[in-house]
């Protein structure tokens, strides 16, 4: 009996032990599958960060993703996944990475997601690339409004032109403003019924004008004066314009395809989906800039360098396997961040933990 015991105990170990190596994330650095103790400290100048190893991981027969496309926290603290994959193309996490809840299949392009209202009248948007649309839901999924393509602007003959890849909300008053990233590349901007106030953009070379306008947010860090700021992801740059669409600024970026601007604090994070070309496969890190719009810390790229006022041109350091396609941030109130990827194995978001 003593030997049946033992063989059973070993054979119960040894299946532990193999589920734990399956189980072990794609996120985790060459570092950490060799056993040391701690993974990779990514970043610079005090925004350095640890992986937390296996942070929302799940049961991927019964809850898979395919694409993570965007996160967003709502007022109660829970974390808000979008995945393209219709089983469950929402999924909502505790902070620990613990899943509490699952919903949507009718969301087969989600892929932008944005957070509206506040307390209890929190609303999510929800783009879609293959529905052609922007659907408004409540936390539990029910949908409320939806925009459909913009026709009335004169720019698109019929509906499958339109392929919105994000939204932005003006909180005074509601204003929507969509990004047409993966169609026209013009942004439209809706009051809060839906109803269409203007246009702008289209693609083109000029400050105006947008090569995968693929991202938008509201950046409110100047009270007196808020702005947006819309990514130009193939040019390697956010472009900054008035809450009107007149064009003010562009930060260069070389190097970096910045999928969307996330503000937090003081300071600007953004999931760069590839680095130096948009054909380089596997490139991907994380950006963060300065309340003076410059890059301070890459984690999971190069350092940035800047010399005569210009940032050099950043790239994936390759000492570093932490990331794939990083697709979108969001940053908690302990200033840890959450990375959504896309085209990534279909593995769960990575967490950030800040070290310094």
């Amino acid at each position: 009996m003593a030997s049946f015991l033992s063989r059973r105990s070993f054979v119960r170990q040894t299946s532990l032990i193999t589920a734990a190596a399956i189980a072990v994330p794609a996120s985790l650095s060459a570092k950490s599958y060799a056993g040391a103790t701690e993974p990779d400290i990514l970043g610079h100048n005090g925004f350095r960060y640890r992986v937390v190893p296996g942070w929302g991981v799940l049961d991927a027969g019964k809850n898979p993703v395919n694409d993570c496309h965007e996160m967003v926290q709502d007022a109660k603290g829970r974390i808000i996944l979008l995945t393209n994959e219709t089983k469950n193309n929402i999924l909502v996490y505790d902070k620990s990475g613990k899943l509490l809840e699952t919903w949507g299949h009718d969301y087969p392009g989600g892929h932008g997601l944005t957070l509206g209202g506040e307390g209890n009248d929190q609303y999510l948007l929800i783009c879609d690339t293959d529905r052609h649309q922007v659907i408004k839901t409540d936390l539990k999924g029910r949908e409320l409004m939806k925009i459909d393509y913009p026709k009335e602007t004169g720019k698109y003959d019929y509906p499958t032109q339109f392929k919105p890849t994000e939204t932005a909300i003006n909180p005074a008053n509601g204003d929507i403003y969509v990004v047409d990233g993966y169609g026209l590349n013009y942004v439209t901007q809706f009051d809060k019924s839906g109803k269409l106030i203007r246009y702008w953009g289209g693609k083109g070379e000029t400050n105006e004008t947008f090569d995968c306008c693929h991202g938008i947010t509201v950046d409110r860090r100047v009270a007196t004066n808020p702005t947006l700021l819309i990514t130009d992801r193939r040019h390697n740059a956010l472009k900054r314009f008035t809450l009107d669409g007149k064009y003010v600024s562009t930060i260069a970026l070389p190097g970096s395809y910045i999928c969307r601007p996330v503000i937090h604090g003081e300071n600007i994070y953004g999931a760069v989906f590839r680095s130096t070309s948009d054909s380089y496969p596997d490139s991907g890190y994380i950006t963060i800039l300065d309340k003076n719009d410059q890059v301070i810390s890459t984690p999971g790229g190069t350092a940035p360098v800047y010399q005569d006022g210009k940032l050099g041109e950043q790239r994936k350091d390759r000492n570093l396997s932490t990331f794939l396609h990083p697709h979108d941030v969001l940053i908690d109130q302990d200033d840890s961040i959450y990375v959504a990827q896309w085209a990534s194995k279909k593995t769960y978001p990575i967490k950030l933990e800040r070290v310094a």
